[in-house]
């Protein structure tokens, strides 16, 4: 009788562990990003100034390993560290594909210029 007692107490503290684990691993996986991935966290733009907008964005990436959050084709992505350091970010494609990049005078940040003129310019903080 006793034998049976702590067969199911041992069974239901099993199951409960397991209940526990998998609330657990679901609660995790829905605060991560994939390796590799980027999310836009917030998003704020500033349009008080005549033909001239001022957005600011804040991504949150998982980056592989020798990876850091970066842009390209004019979304958070994650790119070579290199990139970064030597500050040569048209490196990184950050324009969309008719765009043209070129980098600032003093390397903070770049320019993308459209087909018809139009030019954003990108400053890294």
């Amino acid at each position: 009788m006793q034998l049976i007692r702590l067969a199911w107490a041992l069974t239901g503290a099993a199951i409960c562990c397991f209940v526990i684990l998998l609330i657990h691993s679901h609660v995790l996986k829905e605060g991560q990003l994939a390796a590799g991935t980027c999310e836009i966290v917030t998003l704020d733009r500033d349009s008080s100034q005549p033909r001239r907008t001022i957005a600011r964005q804040t991504a949150r990436c998982a980056c592989k390993k020798g990876q850091i959050a970066g842009t390209t084709r004019a979304r958070p992505a994650c790119v070579d560290a290199r990139i970064v350091r030597s500050r040569q970010w048209c490196d990184m494609m950050p324009c969309l594909e008719d765009e043209g990049c070129d980098l600032l005078v003093n390397q903070s940040g770049w320019t993308c210029t459209q087909p018809g003129g139009r030019v954003k310019t990108t400053t890294v903080s």
